[in-house]
């Protein structure tokens, strides 16, 4: 993994001499050791040995603007059969799909609606630096590095995620993207060095959500685009829902707003052009248990007798996509 690591970093220091994120380069050799320390994560010894057996394979071709991101390439079942138990080490996966080498990756999310959802509003990728926050294992970072963005940056704290992108980058071999193992709280502040900044299944898991969307815009140059997604509730105008106990079983979620609630904030906090672009109800069809994730899933987390409401008795989950443009 220092190997790794050590390759991944001088290739950043390459990218990034002379743009607004060099002084990041100080102090992630740090991040990255924290962030991948077997001493707070018991776990990485054993999702490493899952990396290192993955077979090597001939990639003929590389699918990132497909819903099954991955790679296709002649294969035999003894190859095939140890790619999959190598990535199933590695369970569970939860944001996908990816398809390697004819290993279908059947994530517990279908990811790929999310991104049918928002592609219609994003603002021309094409030599655009991006950053993805709350990543996951990387899938909506690859449809952006196939919607031909220059580089693309994701950050999440799960290592377990981060391990995931790399078991896919082994075949990619994509160089200009990047996951990291932190919080957006972790990067420097004031950046402004991105072009466009997703953040995706995050907002309702902050404690102060306009902090998150401040934090959101000083990643933005002037006039770069936030792609915004997140839980909300039905409403007007300063209707917000705080869950008293969990909320779909989830103990993480702190504030549920209407959707222009949420345009509302997005204004107070000084982004511009702020839209309201989708509002979609999940179903079990988008979130579910799959040989890949064989834990409860959306399933569990509804009521057993009206799926409109949560196993606690509260709305079921209703996602909304915005988009804005840093002041």
């Amino acid at each position: 993994m220092r190997e790794l690591i050590a390759q991944e970093l001088e290739q950043l220091r390459g990218r990034w001499e002379g743009t607004p994120l060099e002084p990041w380069l100080a102090v992630l050799p740090t991040q990255l050791a924290q962030g991948f320390s077997s001493a707070r994560y018991g776990d990485i010894p054993r999702w490493l040995q899952a990396l290192s057996t993955l077979p090597k394979l001939k990639v003929d071709a590389i699918n990132m603007s497909t819903d099954r991101v991955g790679c296709t390439g002649a294969v035999t079942n003894s190859e095939r059969d140890q790619l999959t138990a190598a990535l199933q080490g590695l369970h569970p996966w939860r944001k996908g799909p990816f398809e390697l080498f004819g290993c279908h990756v059947d994530t517990e999310w279908r990811s790929d609606w999310k991104w049918n959802r928002l592609e219609g509003a994003l603002e021309d990728l094409a030599q655009r630096r991006v950053l993805d926050v709350g990543c996951g294992s990387g899938y909506h970072s690859w449809r952006m590095l196939g919607a031909n963005a220059e580089e693309v940056i994701g950050i999440d704290p799960s290592p377990l995620s981060n391990l995931q992108f790399r078991a896919v980058q082994h075949y990619l071999h994509q160089p200009n993207i990047n996951i990291f193992p932190l919080t957006l709280e972790q990067m420097p502040s004031q950046l402004r060095a991105f072009d466009t900044t997703f953040s995706m299944g995050v907002l309702y898991h902050r404690r102060s959500p306009l902090d998150h969307l401040i934090d959101l815009r000083n990643t933005l140059r002037p006039g770069g685009q936030l792609i915004l997604e997140t839980l909300v509730v039905e409403g007007g105008p300063n209707t917000v829902f705080v869950p008293p106990n969990r909320y779909a079983k989830m103990g993480n979620v702190w504030c549920l707003p209407s959707p222009v609630t949420l345009r509302g904030w997005l204004e107070k906090v000084g982004f511009k052009n702020a839209d309201i672009v989708d509002i979609n109800t999940t179903t079990t069809n988008e979130q579910r248990t799959t040989p890949w994730m064989t834990f409860h899933s959306l399933e569990q987390f509804l009521d057993n007798s009206d799926p409109s409401l949560t196993a606690e008795g509260h709305p079921s989950p209703i996602r909304a996509i915005l988009t804005a443009n840093a002041p």
